[in-house]
């Protein structure tokens, strides 16, 4: 992710940096259905948040992270911890806003982009839309927000784990592998899945059945309750910078991110209507 940008000035931050590296501020980090090692990406996620300190010039140790892949545990510990900032998916966010009075921060871009569109995958000449596929088998990381994907990606229009069978898989490569086989009917990728499927080279033909709308990437978020306007701002700030520190842009790079970008929080307003209409 990115390196921190010095937004105030530091006598005004001291009391504030004190009081964190005393009592690190915890950041939880979802990523729902991923194949990442808890390990290694607390690792990552610990060197990113001496990245943000440094450049932000906040006191060492004034952040802590926790990561994890499952979704379950993502709400329990947002709830438990009840964190300052996290960082979640989009359909998190959208679960979880109104609960914990989550707001937009920053949003990743990356190859230019601030958004991103999903694609059904099938073999080539097999299935022509959606429709066909109903009692078909579909795989893909992304199943792991079902709610997601059926009220946003799909805008409402098909409920996956009653429409398909759904094949949930941790690795994007090992479904398209499946499909490739014949062993699943059709995958679901989101961007930069389907960004890195030309290098995969796979035997089989295959042609997307499905391309949906422009869906807003997410990136950090806060709860406004607990946090102050100026402490949204400096910890934005601070991300936007990362990718343009020497250590930060090594991380920016290893997470696939070319910048972190300020937010306008009514660009959510779209996929906010759609998942309330998809109650």
């Amino acid at each position: 992710m990115r390196n921190i940008y010095l937004i105030t000035i530091a006598i005004l931050l001291y009391p504030f940096a004190v009081n964190a590296a005393t009592n690190p501020e915890m950041i939880v980090v979802c990523y729902p259905g991923g194949s990442v090692n808890a390990k290694e990406a607390n690792g990552a996620m610990s060197s990113m948040m001496r990245v943000v300190e440094r450049v932000g010039r906040w006191q060492e140790n004034s952040f802590n992270s926790l990561f994890t892949a499952k979704t379950n545990e993502c709400r329990k510990q947002i709830a438990e911890k009840n964190p300052k900032f996290a960082i979640i998916s989009l359909g998190l966010y959208l679960e979880l806003r109104g609960r914990h009075n989550l707001v937009p921060v920053v949003q990743p871009k990356i190859k230019g982009r601030t958004n991103e569109r999903y694609r059904v995958m099938v073999q080539k000449n097999t299935f022509k839309s959606l429709d066909d596929l109903k009692g078909k088998t579909l795989g893909g990381t992304v199943l792991a927000e079902p709610s997601f994907i059926g009220k946003i990606v799909f805008a409402g229009k098909y409920a996956p784990a009653n429409f398909f069978v759904i094949k949930t898989s941790n690795q994007a490569i090992r479904a398209l592998r499946s499909l490739n086989k014949g062993e699943l009917d059709a995958v679901i990728l989101n961007e930069q899945q389907f960004s890195g499927l030309a290098s995969l080279h796979m035997e089989t033909p295959l042609e997307a059945i499905f391309t949906s709308d422009e869906i807003p990437l997410m990136g950090v978020v806060a709860n406004s309750a607990t946090t102050t306007a100026e402490e949204r701002l400096r910890f934005g700030k601070a991300l936007e910078g990362m990718c343009s520190d020497i250590e930060g842009k090594k991380l920016c790079e290893l997470f696939g991110v070319e910048t972190f970008a300020p937010v306008d929080g009514a660009i959510f307003e779209p996929m906010v209507k759609l998942w309330a209409d998809g109650q």
